[in-house]
């Protein structure tokens, strides 16, 4: 079929009102964010169906969707975005009016030790995706053609490294330095070409360090909290100055949506929470939180805890993110403080440590990763 030129398709937007009724397509739905997203979505739209599609990789948890079990809005899938005879299947099946992409190998530890797994799930299993969602959008009529959306949530990790001062817009060219950063990168550039060449309405997001509920403990703040409790040493690269930008996971699920129903397609749409930290900041802020909430019976501080270790590779000094073209389009705003968001994901943690002992089957233990460089 011939690609109908971005200028000759209507102007239409994904609003929240055809979002009642509608159905999505969304990947990684078991994970971190993925998770987050979809019980996030489901409890605030009667209507909406999500067919939610996870490959269930270490970090994929069913524990994170049990609050869905017996909705019949919701379809668990257990497959592969790299899968295109399943995902035609679910396209031809369900017949969403969008895709929400979180499918991702996520962690830069892991990339340097295994970097192979980051090309197959982030470029190979992309590209896949979007060859069926580009087949299927093809096969709608006019109209549908006009409304559907394909939004692929990246990292601002793709930009690299930033001096003391400056933020990443959307238009900072890309410099990324680790094969995770590297295979995301990879991932944007088909997202965008595949606009550019077929005039698929993609959508992309690119946003700061999440942090909050369900997260695995490998990333920093559950991994801080988890080894806090444990009484074990608290693990800090280098001199622990490295800034990240934390962005609440409940903030970048409202931008998501917010980029789904009123994003431009072809748009990239950076996503920060305007809380830049130091490590070592993070860090003893999650100590603290500690003391107040479950002091250690040795009347010690957390912070007693606290270990500096060899830097990892290729380690990036500073990420910040300027968000303003998305609060300038869109209307969004993060909700969340830093201070507000690390103490509700403190209490979280706290109150669910029956769910952090299952999601710690054995692939991994707290251990240090990202050593093989």
């Amino acid at each position: 079929m011939p690609v109908p030129p971005r200028s000759a398709l209507p102007a239409a937007s994904f609003t929240e009102a055809a979002l009642e009724s509608r159905t999505l397509l969304v990947t990684g739905g078991a994970g971190f964010i993925g998770g987050n997203f979809v019980l996030d979505m489901l409890a605030r739209h009667r209507d909406l169906r999500i067919v939610n599609l996870d490959a269930l990789t270490y970090a994929g948890n069913l524990d994170t969707l049990a609050p869905l079990a017996d909705d019949p809005r919701h379809r668990f899938v257990h497959g592969d975005i790299g899968d295109g005879e399943l995902v035609a299947r679910l396209l031809a099946e369900h017949r969403p009016q969008a895709i929400v992409n979180f499918a991702a190998e996520s962690h830069v530890d892991r990339s340097i030790d295994g970097p192979a797994a980051f090309v197959q799930t982030n470029v190979v299993g992309t590209l896949a995706l979007l060859e069926r969602a580009r087949d299927h959008w093809r096969g709608l009529d006019t109209d549908q053609r006009a409304r559907f959306r394909f939004l692929h949530v990246s990292t601002d990790e793709v930009y690299g490294s930033l001096g003391e001062t400056g933020r990443f817009t959307e238009t900072t060219p890309y410099a990324p330095n680790s094969p995770y950063s590297a295979s995301k990168a990879a991932s944007d550039h088909l997202v965008r070409a595949f606009h550019h060449t077929y005039g698929l309405p993609v959508l992309t997001t690119n946003c700061s360090n999440n942090y909050g509920p369900f997260q695995f403990p490998e990333k920093l703040i559950p991994l801080v909290i988890q080894k806090a409790l444990a009484g074990a040493d608290l693990p800090v690269y280098g001199d622990g100055r490295n800034v990240r930008d934390w962005l609440y996971v409940a903030d970048h699920c409202s931008a998501i949506e917010a980029v789904l129903m009123r994003g431009r397609p072809g748009e990239v749409y950076n996503v920060g929470g305007d809380a830049e930290r130091e490590n070592i900041q993070v860090v003893r802020t999650l100590c603290a939180l500690l003391d107040a909430r479950r002091p250690r019976a040795d009347g010690q501080g957390y912070a007693s805890q606290i270990t500096f270790v060899g830097d990892r590779p290729g380690h990036d000094r500073r990420y910040a993110i300027d968000s303003g073209k998305l609060q300038a389009e869109l209307g969004w705003r993060p909700a969340e403080t830093f201070e507000s968001g690390i103490a509700r994901t403190v209490d979280w943690y706290l109150a669910n440590q029956a769910w952090c002992q299952r999601v710690q089957d054995g692939s991994y233990r707290g251990e240090r990763l990202g050593t093989a460089a």
